[in-house]
């Protein structure tokens, strides 16, 4: 989606040797996983764009060639049967993303779902994870944040915190 960049030319190097062949679109893939002890941010979220499983954990035990299995709704890497490292996921919507093929498709689906399912009278899809929002420490707002909070459909004033997830309204 959207213009070329040096960050998703990187995820698509990563992804093609991880990843599926995107149907009818050459020479890009999506899905995979990507294992590190730190992703850079931009990264972590240019994967969760392409549909991979970014996880942070502690790579030390593994090697080149080893096969690891992971667990990711246990948050658990084994080789041969042994733990070798624990990690929790950023996010549970995570799960959604790749089962999506991405970041984008997902919103897009959700979106779609809602107002689907508006237009037919029906009540809101469970078939999502939603985030969790970070606790509210009962400061104010930046200007940044009530911009943000107002393109997402926030009332006047009102805005968002570092870490919360949103979509903005079109």
């Amino acid at each position: 989606v959207g213009t070329g960049s040096s960050r998703k030319s990187a995820t698509n190097s990563v992804l093609w040797w991880t990843g599926e062949d995107i149907p009818f679109i050459p020479n890009k893939r999506f899905g995979g996983v990507c294992l590190g002890s730190k992703i850079a941010p931009i990264f972590y979220n240019t994967m969760e764009d392409a549909g991979a499983l970014p996880i942070e954990l502690d790579v030390s035990q593994m090697e080149h060639g080893d096969v690891v299995e992971l667990r990711p709704y246990d948050g658990k890497a084994l080789k041969d049967g042994q733990v070798i490292a624990e990690f929790a996921m950023k996010s549970d919507v995570l799960f959604d993303e790749v089962r999506a093929g991405g970041r984008i498709p997902l919103i897009v689906g959700r979106g779609l779902t809602a107002k689907a399912r508006e237009f037919l009278g029906l009540p809101a899809s469970d078939l999502f994870r939603l985030p969790m929002d970070p606790p509210d420490t009962g400061k104010g707002f930046s200007l940044a944040q009530k911009m943000v909070g107002r393109a997402c459909g926030l009332p006047e004033g009102q805005g968002m915190r570092p870490g919360t997830y949103c979509e903005p309204k079109m």
